[in-house]
């Protein structure tokens, strides 16, 4: 994931901050709930028109989704339901930025216009389906942690778009509809693979043991 360095560099000052600011009362959960009051504000511009606004408003809605957490780790108050909030909100956040962008391309009316609420729709599948693998791998068991287009990455290319979306008739703001479609997806895809190989590597090691055990009940067995 290209973001992940810088990620990493963002979440490490952002808790430095939180660790100054710890003693304000705000809770965590407060912090998550109005950094996804800040994206529905956002969606809401997109739909209307308002694309530059709407990256801006984005952009700083994202820094509370990070923002969020290192207050969690700062203050030692990371607790599952937390966690489970954060999450939940993170798919409502996403899905209101989709369904204004597809409010926005219903204006522009012909063939262009449905090409575009297709590729939103497609774009906002492959989001929940990135984070639902996920999920559901981790409480199976498995690791799941590939994927060229995460959360974080998806924010930037969002924010990038929404604030060059008027810049040559459109065209980054459709660029960037249409590469969210195809990767969001092809990451849902590259999570389902490396769990297929991880359960394929677990049947085969409890084949290999049944075997083993087998052979050492029945005793080996004689050679011809």
């Amino acid at each position: 994931m290209f973001t992940t360095r810088f990620e990493a560099w963002v979440r490490r000052h952002a808790e430095r901050l939180m660790s100054a600011l710890a003693r304000l009362p705000v809770t965590p959960n407060q912090v998550t709930v109005i950094g996804t009051a800040l994206t529905f504000i956002a969606a809401l511009l997109v739909a209307f028109g308002q694309l530059r606004w709407g990256g801006v408003v984005l952009a700083v809605g994202g820094t509370f989704d990070i923002l969020d957490g290192a207050l969690a780790r700062s203050t030692r108050r990371s607790y599952p339901y937390g966690a489970f909030l954060d999450s939940t909100l993170d798919r409502y956040s996403e899905g209101a930025i989709y369904i204004g962008l597809a409010a926005y391309f219903s204006t522009i009316g012909g063939s262009l216009g449905r090409w575009l609420i297709i590729a939103t729709a497609a774009a906002l599948a492959g989001s929940f389906l990135v984070s639902y693998v996920r999920a559901r791998a981790q409480s199976l068991g498995f690791t799941c942690e590939t994927g060229v287009f995460a959360r974080p990455e998806r924010v930037v290319v969002t924010v990038a778009g929404l604030l060059f979306g008027t810049a040559f008739g459109g065209i980054v703001l459709y660029g960037v509809v249409f590469l969210l479609a195809v990767v969001t997806n092809f990451t849902a895809l590259q999570r389902i693979r490396e769990v297929w190989l991880q359960g394929r590597a677990q049947r085969l090691a409890r084949e290999r043991e049944a075997k083993e055990a087998q052979v050492v009940k029945g005793g080996q067995p004689a050679k011809p």
